[in-house]
């Protein structure tokens, strides 16, 4: 290869790297607050009045419950860029079992990137920088989710059907101002002080009006698809039947 060729190619790679490599060294807006407390039309009430007539009501644990979504690199540069993990650790919401209802809520704003052990447990073989990762951060929450909007992601589950074996879960999920519905294959863990729920899902973003991040025409862009999954625990709150 020509000398002046092969300078003009590691110009041009180093150019993609320092735009790209995750962190946007372009000037970035501060990530929006994460909002305190539910959303407006959270329906909290059903939980209380089916408490009062004592009826079996859990609240999820967020110490012990996580969403994690997996967010792969794409685009004929993807080596340049990084895998991510966007984590959900601040899970809230309650659990009617008896009428095999759910209603949770993420507060968007509070969602981590990237924390190394939840990457090393995907089997990610890179970890990026920390500006790497304010950078994502700062992108996902103003441009892609735009949570100054939509500052929640809600989880419905309106139905538990176990009638051929596996455990299949109604879910519904609002994102980004736009709802799909879902069957979810989970299992369901029940003991005395209440239940756990784990499954996983996958969709795509343009399902619920988001464009994947891309750069340089889509020389360096995110997947469409992504993997989404839950580990949710949920506690009997006293005075439940």
């Amino acid at each position: 290869m020509r000398p002046d060729l092969r300078r003009t190619g590691f110009a041009a790679t180093a150019l993609v790297a320092l735009l790209t490599g995750c962190a946007l060294l372009l000037p970035q807006a501060p990530p929006p607050v994460a909002p305190v407390g539910a959303p407006a039309d959270f329906p909290e009430d059903y939980y209380r009045e089916a408490l009062a007539r004592g009826r079996p009501v859990l609240r999820v644990d967020p110490a012990g419950s996580l969403v994690v979504i997996e967010v792969r690199r794409g685009g004929s540069l993807a080596r340049l860029g990084h895998d991510h993990l966007v984590a959900g650790r601040e899970v809230e919401g309650y659990v009617a079992p008896e009428e095999g209802r759910a209603d949770l809520y993420v507060a968007l704003g509070r969602l981590t990137v990237d924390e190394p052990a939840l990457r090393t447990e995907a089997g990610f073989d890179t970890q990026p920088s920390e500006s790497d990762i304010e950078g994502t951060r700062a992108n996902m929450l103003g441009k892609v989710l735009e949570t100054e909007k939509f500052p929640f992601a809600l989880i419905r589950v309106r139905g538990v059907d176990a009638s051929q074996g596996d455990t299949m879960l109604a879910v519904e999920i609002t994102l980004h101002g736009v709802t799909r519905a879902f069957q979810v294959p989970a299992r369901i863990d029940a003991d005395a002080g209440g239940m756990s729920v784990s499954g996983k899902l996958s969709f795509d973003q343009t399902d619920f009006g988001i464009t994947p991040y891309s750069l340089l025409g889509g020389a360096v862009a995110v997947r469409n698809g992504v993997d989404l999954r839950f580990r949710i625990r949920a506690s009997r709150l006293p005075g439940a039947g």
